[in-house]
């Protein structure tokens, strides 16, 4: 059975110690309610600005099913490139996960998907797992073309990785119109897309990889709407952004499962 996960993404919100606050007062929660006590086992990830890494992976330590992810990393292991964050330091910070292709560094950064094809490839090769953003614009899906979109993201991103590398990546799929907008994809535009992504996962790596791939959704979920979303077939939790600010939120939205 494919694993369901609440993934929080701090972006670039929260000092040092404010951190180390929140991330405490959600593990305390869990530590209250273990994640293997809820029916569907849940993971949970914090996303954290680099400078939280090695503080929040000491608060997690001990606590079953709790991990701590950077937000981005650099497509090289090392070299003069000012201001980057490697995979290697990553890791070595304590962090097992990685975000990668998140719509803002799409859109803010120039980010395109050869270049997230080479940060997937040097976060794997040093022990990461990936979590892979993909996801269309308003006028791409009034034009109707966020099925295309989707499709060439995966293709251009992901697809050229053997079964094993593949094994590795989380795909969280993120529609742009609905991401801090306090717009929710409805269960049946959410479900439609992640029913698709996993066909196409199917037709590249086979029904069994297929199935045990875990599709987050990922746009202003919330505490109100998450159980909803997540009681959709193809959807296996949520990459939370605002909501997981806030820990009695972002606990209610762990409980959502």
């Amino acid at each position: 059975m494919r694993k369901k996960i609440a993934a929080g993404n701090w972006k670039m919100n929260m000092t040092l110690e404010e951190g180390k606050k929140l991330a405490g007062e959600i593990c305390d929660m869990i530590s209250k309610r273990p994640l293997k006590t809820m029916k569907a086992n849940p993971g949970v990830i914090f996303f954290t600005p680099f400078i939280h890494l090695v503080e929040i992976s000491k608060i997690i330590r001990g606590l079953e099913g709790v991990y701590v992810g950077a937000q981005n990393c650099y497509s090289k292991p090392s070299g003069a490139y000012t201001g980057e964050v490697s995979a290697p330091m990553i890791r070595s910070a304590g962090a097992t996960h990685v975000l990668i292709g998140h719509s803002e560094r799409r859109n803010l950064f120039d980010e395109h998907n050869k270049m997230l094809a080479a940060k997937a490839s040097i976060a794997i090769e040093n022990g990461l797992k990936v979590v892979f953003c993909c996801g269309e614009s308003l006028g791409e899906r009034e034009n109707k073309k966020h099925f295309d979109v989707v499709e060439q993201q995966l293709k251009e991103g992901l697809f050229w990785m053997d079964e094993e590398s593949f094994s590795n990546i989380i795909i969280a799929y993120e529609p742009v119109w609905a991401i801090g907008t306090g717009i929710t994809a409805t269960p049946v535009q959410a479900g439609e897309m992640h029913t698709l992504i996993r066909k196409l996962i199917s037709e590249k790596f086979g029904e069994k990889i297929a199935e045990n791939c875990t599709i987050l959704y990922g746009g202003s979920c919330n505490s109100k709407n998450a159980q909803e979303l997540f009681q959709q077939k193809n959807v296996d939790g949520g990459l939370i952004g605002g909501a997981s600010l806030k820990a009695g939120d972002f606990f209610k939205i762990i409980q959502s499962f």
